[in-house]
């Protein structure tokens, strides 16, 4: 075989042990969920052991579980035995990773461990292990080969844990009503931060670069306005201050591209009623993606009444590096 056809076969060998491990998850998996909701809830937090490879898998699930606001520490198996052991705190949850259920290491530090009131999750490929009959709950991460061609490197049964660790953390997610506001306040660097942690009144043009007329206005001087303002919209107001439409830099040119004698005609023959709206306190995310899904480079903000207090221009996204 060629180096792309070792490739796919490695692919297609943990697809494979992957979709046993869906047609295999059952009650302990619901189980789980709801003691490690139970312990979060309680104000206590996870504590992973692993050794090897599982201990690599364990850094990565605990990196999600943190991510989602949900505490967890991971605890090195063999320093717990002098002195690591005082992470852990009555009330915990270990989530305990080992493919043959036998890791010495873990076996040594489950006598400790059961000397707290604590509760162990395990995910193993042996049910009927040592660890297996020394756990509460047990996900069964089984599979008939490693993707390894000796049989022989963690591979196969690796991608199982790590796939289970985010189910677990996802579903767990989604059971104590973790939302986007949420995850805002645990990512406030960089441009995912940046964009949940902003609003729409802290990124939209308001004074002089917004620009707003009224309907009458000649569609020249509309276009004057709108080069003055340097934007690429005009919102269309009514005397009461009421939204009534929005001319795009798109409006204008196509519609001077089917008459150039237009422009001594009102504004409102060639604005785009009911336009696309967002209301200020929503987050700049929200306008993202609302931008992205309606295919539009401006979007009138509204306040809580409907008025129009600003724009959100495309262009200033990625000068505000928020895309």
């Amino acid at each position: 075989m060629d180096h792309l056809s070792k490739a796919k076969r490695v692919i297609q060998i943990e697809i494979d042990e992957l979709e046993n491990l869906l047609n295999r998850i059952d009650e302990n998996f619901s189980h789980a969920v709801n003691v490690l909701k139970t312990t979060i809830d309680s104000g206590h937090k996870f504590v992973i052991i692993g050794v090897g490879k599982c201990h690599n898998i364990g850094h990565k699930i605990a990196a999600t579980l943190n991510s989602t606001g949900a505490p967890t520490v991971v605890l090195n198996s063999q320093n717990a035995l002098h002195g690591d052991l005082g992470i852990v705190s009555n009330g915990d949850t270990i989530l305990a990773l080992s493919y043959s259920g036998e890791t010495n290491e873990i076996l040594d530090l489950l006598p400790a461990l059961r000397r707290f009131k604590i509760n162990i999750i395990s995910m193993t490929g042996n049910t009927g292990s040592s660890l297996g009959r020394n756990s509460d709950i047990i996900l069964d991460t089984k599979v008939d080969r490693e993707a390894c061609p000796l049989n022989l490197a963690p591979t196969s049964s690796t991608t199982a844990m790590l796939v289970l660790g985010d189910a677990l953390a996802m579903t767990l997610l989604e059971s104590r009503g973790f939302v986007k506001e949420d995850f805002a306040k645990l990512h406030p660097g960089g441009s995912l931060g940046k964009t949940l942690l902003t609003k729409v009144s802290d990124i939209m043009r308001i004074g002089d670069k917004f620009c707003t007329l009224a309907s009458e206005t000649k569609l020249k001087s509309t276009l004057e306005e709108m080069i003055r303002a340097r934007s690429g919209a005009a919102v269309i107001i009514s005397s009461s201050g009421n939204l009534e439409g929005i001319l795009t830099q798109g409006d204008f040119v196509r519609s001077i591209q089917k008459d150039p004698n237009i422009l001594d005609m009102p504004v409102s023959k060639f604005m785009t009623k009911d336009p696309i709206t967002i209301q200020g306190n929503k987050l700049a995310v929200e306008a993202i993606q609302i931008i992205g899904d309606n295919r539009i480079d401006d979007l009138v903000v509204l306040d809580e009444t409907g008025i129009p207090i600003g724009l959100v221009d495309s262009q200033d996204l990625s000068r505000m590096k928020l895309v």
